[in-house]
């Protein structure tokens, strides 16, 4: 099974390039995009249509154009939920979970901590709350966690840890945070399966980041422990273009 996740920093525009072909090649059965910013809740407007995709989405009730996640799948899911308990973050289209027979798959765009920390406050207030739901979950069946978590954990995960100490995505806080969601029992997969290797999933569209590799690892699939012997491999797909991200992917014998 073939799971792949992307921040496409708006599906529409990212479709104008015509890339798709560039990940969709790869035949993934289930697809998590962030940061679609669409501002439509219709499936039938969803502007990506795939042929044997059933598709989820969520979206900004509080801001037009922003945030947003969507799951396409192959494989029909029993249930669906969105937001946090109680559909806590929803109305930013923060979170997707489908449950299939084996597992919850989490699709999640983490807040991002702003400019000047702004809304660090209220990052850390998700971190708590996600892990409170995860937890749950995880009393329940296996997890699956992809998405742009917004952090990068180390400083082998961004090509310049030491001016960045006190950035949004590399603060001691969120760093922190990151470190209590592995610690309920999850392993980030490429870490795990690439330990020294200085691969990126994010550069910034200023400053010619991307073409310096100036990059930060801040996409991730994180599987529950007992999920880890069952893969086969975790893959950072930076030859992708369109976005200032790109995608992961994960192989899993499920």
């Amino acid at each position: 099974m073939k799971l792949l996740s992307f921040n496409v920093n708006s599906i529409r525009a990212y479709l104008t390039k015509e890339l798709t072909t560039q990940w969709l090649d790869y035949s993934p059965d289930i697809i998590a995009i962030e940061e679609t910013k669409l501002s439509d809740p219709s499936i039938d407007n969803f502007p990506l249509k795939l042929d044997n995709y059933s598709t989820f989405l969520t979206i900004s009730k509080i801001k037009r154009g922003y945030s947003g996640t969507a799951v396409l799948t192959k494989i029909k899911p029993i249930n669906v939920f969105y937001g946090l308990d109680e559909n806590k973050y929803d109305d930013e289209g923060r979170v997707i979970t489908l449950e299939f027979d084996k597992f919850y798959f989490l699709c999640i765009y983490v807040p991002n901590s702003g400019e000047e920390l702004k809304r660090l406050k209220f990052r850390m207030q998700f971190e708590s709350d996600l892990r409170k739901y995860v937890s749950n979950l995880m009393k329940k069946k296996e997890v699956i966690i992809t998405g742009d978590l917004n952090v990068a954990h180390n400083e082998i995960d961004l090509k310049n840890p030491d001016s960045n100490h006190f950035s949004a995505g590399f603060t001691d806080e969120e760093r922190g945070e990151f470190t209590k969601l592995l610690s309920l029992g999850f392993i980030d997969t490429f870490r795990e399966l690439h330990p020294e290797e200085k691969k990126y999933s994010y550069w910034s569209y200023r400053m010619n980041a991307r073409k310096t590799n100036a990059g930060w690892r801040i996409d991730y699939f994180l599987v529950t422990k007992d999920l880890f012997k069952f893969v086969k491999k975790s893959e950072i797909l930076n030859d992708v273009y369109g976005s200032d991200h790109c995608p992961v992917l994960l192989d899993i014998d499920l």
